[in-house]
């Protein structure tokens, strides 16, 4: 049944390594990234809300972003809102979540998705979301959705899959975290590996079984607020207790160990817009491979850059004689770093944070 379907959207990520654009302040997932009109926290709300009607959607946040939510998605009630008073990783997050729904309905089947995903073909997505929604209801396993892939990405992590197929979903055999070039080449050309989208599927008694078996420090002290989820007093409940709860992603804490995980092999236009790369691969076209967003742009000698600058009115960028840079303009800071050191960029926001009072985080 329709009213059977939850989604969880995980939304509360600062999303450094989109810095200078993405801030403490205004992360990732509450901005309008390609000019739409509607942020990345918006765009996950709308796939979704064709399968989950929009009083069973649950997004967990930090505490800081609650006006930020509710004032990107007027649907959802305030009620809906879980507020983490402290980052804990994905386990805590979904843990809650799980809780949460359990209390209002004890059949639900459970979507879990980031809130910074931008999937291509909507179509091809709704139908595979649907078909994990189906298979979880009938079969006490947890789903992960695992893209095929397209190219030996070293950004993702993968999973290895087993050979045979049941309606469709595959045995999972390990998980691996992001692996180097080499071995990327490998798992690709190998042909039993996916990339981990990060997007599961499970009925609510699944999950909370699995919690209950593989990750007891958690529900240890989620047990305590008992009889107050989905009730007036349950935040203050859960976040007068919150900060007992381990620090802990779900792949981790569970997946990895659990006997029945099965995955979803699909292909439908997936990126997660982690970084500024995976922003550049998905925009980069023509002979010299520059993208512009938010701004004009012209290029003389200057190859594989992509520049963003976010501010009022028209601006104009011209680029010569670099290659393979970001060029990225936001609220007072200016990043040009290339492309291949982008993983310093936490670095960068660090020490400007540091240097300069948090005036630039």
């Amino acid at each position: 049944m329709l009213t059977d379907n939850y989604c969880v959207i995980m939304g509360g990520g600062v999303g450094s390594r989109f810095w200078p654009y993405s801030r403490e302040s205004k992360p990732k997932q509450f901005l309008d990234i390609f000019g739409t009109g509607r942020t990345l926290l918006q765009m996950t709300f709308d796939r979704f809300s064709k399968i989950v009607p929009k009083e069973n959607f649950v997004v967990v946040t930090n505490a800081t972003y609650r006006d930020l939510v509710l004032e990107q998605l007027p649907e959802l009630h305030p009620s809906q809102l879980l507020l983490e008073p402290m980052r804990r990783n994905t386990a805590p997050c979904i843990g809650w979540a799980t809780y949460h729904i359990q209390a209002k309905n004890p059949n639900a089947n459970i979507v879990v998705t980031p809130a910074d995903h931008l999937i291509l073909q909507e179509a091809v997505f709704d139908d595979a979301i649907w078909e994990a929604l189906r298979y979880v209801a009938e079969h006490p396993q947890l789903v992960t959705l695992g893209v095929r892939p397209s190219r030996p990405e070293t950004g993702y992590g993968y999973i290895q899959i087993a050979s045979g197929a049941e309606q469709g979903f595959v045995k999972v055999k390990t998980f691996t975290e992001k692996p180097n070039l080499e071995m990327a080449k490998v798992f690709y050309e190998s042909g039993e590996f996916l990339w981990n989208s990060g997007m599961f599927v499970w009925n609510v008694k699944t999950i909370h079984e699995a919690f209950d078996r593989y990750l007891p420090a958690l529900t240890s002290v989620l047990d305590e607020a008992r009889g107050h989820y989905a009730q007036p007093d349950e935040q203050s409940r859960v976040s007068a207790i919150f900060s007992q709860c381990p620090n802990i992603s779900i792949d981790y804490a569970v997946l990895e160990k659990a006997d029945n995980v099965m995955v979803l092999p699909v292909d439908f236009g997936w990126a997660d817009l982690g970084t500024w790369g995976s922003l550049y691969d998905l925009k980069k076209s023509g002979d010299r491979a520059n993208v512009a967003l938010h701004t004009e742009a012209l290029f003389y000698e200057a190859e594989g850059n992509i520049v963003s600058i976010d501010g009022e009115g028209d601006q104009l960028v011209v680029v010569q004689g670099i290659d393979d840079c970001i060029i990225a303009q936001s609220d007072g800071v200016l990043l040009i770093c290339k492309r291949a050191e982008e993983q310093r960029i936490k670095e960068f926001m660090g020490e400007a944070s540091l240097r300069f009072s948090k005036k630039f985080d």
